[in-house]
């Protein structure tokens, strides 16, 4: 497997140091120890926002800093969690004076490591609220995690409580509408092919040529199931039903519709999941009133898609909408 890479071992550290050459104007790079925040620093009266995990996501976590979003992202090696080292300086990076919200996804290294480090920040009198992202429909229970897994439906949360956050919002109340997005964004995935993690040097999972992984994860956990490779419109299906369902949505509804790509699938492709996507979902009575489709949440070269529904009402609809300016997101 080729890869443009020096040594497998360097490969985040070499990755977050380009990045931060990339954007200067947006973020800020600590190496020691490592972790990504604000180039301004913290905002001074505003509830900041940290958020983290596994690298090999990319542009999730750190291509989320930025006005409107994160104040601090913490990544880990390859499908690695942060350790509380790394997290709590990027809390105290991220303290303007009016607490922090932390946003975990559902994986037990990382939801462990952010209560050391919340713990850590509450003894240095940072006020701390978390909230744990499980949008994951596929499975309740993985390798990785107890319940459900926190995938695609984490960008939701950090660009909606980001957009609290920046209007004033206080803690609590920044807490609350990310509880909300939370309670009403569900998700799940497909691959057709496999990552290869940098220093393993071979695909995560065996994956025959007219086999799909229907449920996967971001990592290459297992899925619901796996069954013969099939057209992009009954591949859809097979994830637009699931996640419809779960969220039990009726007619009248308004929803935000975010495909997501992988990594190893081209934006031509996740156009053609979106447009039976959003077919589907207007066959059921639902209005899509918001659209996003591309690599947000990936995992590093996985050829496959994600599909994420968040029922929206007129705030979080306007919130969603708030300006935001990060190197991945912006409008």
């Amino acid at each position: 497997m080729k890869k443009l890479l020096n040594d497998p071992a360097d490969a985040v550290a070499d990755s977050l140091a380009g990045f931060a050459l990339a954007h200067p104007d947006l973020v800020r790079l600590s190496s020691t120890p490592v972790f990504v925040c604000r180039a301004g620093g913290a905002v001074t009266g505003k509830v900041g926002l940290v958020s983290g995990g596994g690298s090999g996501h990319e542009p999730l976590h750190a291509g989320f800093v930025g006005d409107g979003m994160l104040d601090a992202a913490v990544p880990g090696a390859v499908f690695t969690s942060p350790t509380p080292d790394q997290i709590l300086p990027a809390i105290q990076a991220a303290d303007g004076g009016a607490g922090v919200l932390t946003i975990v996804k559902n994986y037990t290294g990382d939801v462990l490591n952010f209560e050391t480090a919340v713990e850590l920040a509450v003894e240095e009198d940072i006020a701390v609220a978390s909230v744990l992202v499980n949008d994951d429909v596929a499975v309740e229970d993985s390798l990785y995690t107890a319940g459900r897994r926190g995938v695609a439906g984490t960008v939701a949360v950090e660009k909606i409580a980001g957009a609290a956050a920046y209007r004033g919002t206080d803690l609590a109340g920044v807490a609350a509408v990310a509880e909300r997005v939370i309670a009403n964004v569900r998700s799940m995935g497909v691959a057709l092919a496999a990552p290869v993690v940098p220093h393993v040097g071979g695909p995560s999972f065996d994956l025959g040529d007219d086999e799909i992984e229907v449920g996967i994860g971001i990592h290459g956990e297992p899925g619901r199931r796996r069954v013969p490779a099939a057209g992009a419109d009954a591949v859809t299906e097979m994830l637009v039903a699931p996640v419809a369902d779960d969220l039990d949505l009726g007619s009248g509804e308004r929803v935000l519709l975010f495909v997501n790509g992988m990594g190893g699938t081209p934006l031509s492709e996740l156009y053609v999941v979106y447009g039976r996507a959003r077919r589907l979902l207007e066959e059921r009575g639902l209005t899509v009133a918001r659209s996003l489709v591309g690599n947000y949440v990936t995992s590093l070269e996985m050829q496959g898609a994600s599909v994420t529904v968040l029922r929206l009402d007129d705030e979080l609809e306007a919130l969603w909408d708030a300006p935001v300016n990060t190197a991945a997101l912006r409008w």
